[in-house]
């Protein structure tokens, strides 16, 4: 029998080891990859092509949210289960509006994990008690069905989430430059987008917003410039 491909994508070392531990120790799941960025979770995905991504949302350069848009893009058959520390309605939000197949939490157990992996490999969707419970929370707010609040919000591209997320991390234009790959005057460009069409005008609002909208988490350290 052909093993569940599984690709990591967690920034931290000892709960990415942890999970391939746990992971290794089943016959017909197979670890094929780790990844720490979002950024590299995305080029793995597209080189190993594995049929389930266990993906952290709080992840440097690019959110787990965000690499999981790309990735189903790229790869509408993978499978992606979103393992996060937090169970906040606007991530579990996004999470499912942009596609994810699961959603758990730190908090559950190996068994929960291995098990949410070998269901969303068959097609099935799988969330733990408490999300399952936000979900229909969130259903009764009105979601159509995409998932998606039928409430008007700001809709970014994925190159404005992308330059948003890095400076709300405290990078400065030439290193958001380096890191995508662009000029330093299209990274300022896409600054003054977000600024318009946000109707924030610094660094620190843009910072705010990207933690009220789950780009990045609240307890990641941020330096404003």
């Amino acid at each position: 029998m052909k093993p569940i491909t599984v690709l990591l994508a967690e920034d931290h070392a000892i709960v990415r080891g942890g999970f391939r531990t746990l992971l290794e120790l089943e016959s017909d799941i197979k670890v094929v990859g780790e990844a720490i960025t979002g950024r590299q979770a995305v080029e793995l995905a597209k080189k190993l092509r594995p049929a389930v991504i266990v993906m952290d949302i709080a992840m440097p350069i690019l959110n787990g949210l965000e690499a999981t848009r790309q990735i189903l893009k790229a790869l509408p058959t993978t499978k992606v289960l979103v393992l996060s520390a937090h169970s906040d309605d606007i991530y579990i939000e996004k999470a499912v509006m942009l596609g994810a197949a699961g959603y758990l939490t730190k908090q559950d157990s190996a068994q929960v994990l291995v098990k949410a992996i070998r269901e969303v490999q068959k097609g099935n969707t799988f969330f733990n008690s408490y999300v399952s419970k936000r979900l229909q929370n969130l259903n009764q707010k009105q979601l159509d069905p995409k998932g998606i609040s039928k409430d008007k919000k700001i809709r970014l591209s994925s190159r404005e989430t992308e330059v948003l997320q890095l400076i709300a991390e405290g990078k400065a234009n030439k290193e958001i430059a380096s890191e995508l790959e662009i000029s330093i005057k299209t990274v300022e460009k896409h600054r003054q987008h977000l600024m318009e069409k946000l109707n924030i005008h610094d660094t620190a609002g843009l910072t705010r917003y990207a933690i009220s909208a789950g780009i990045i988490e609240s307890n990641i350290q941020l330096t404003i410039r």
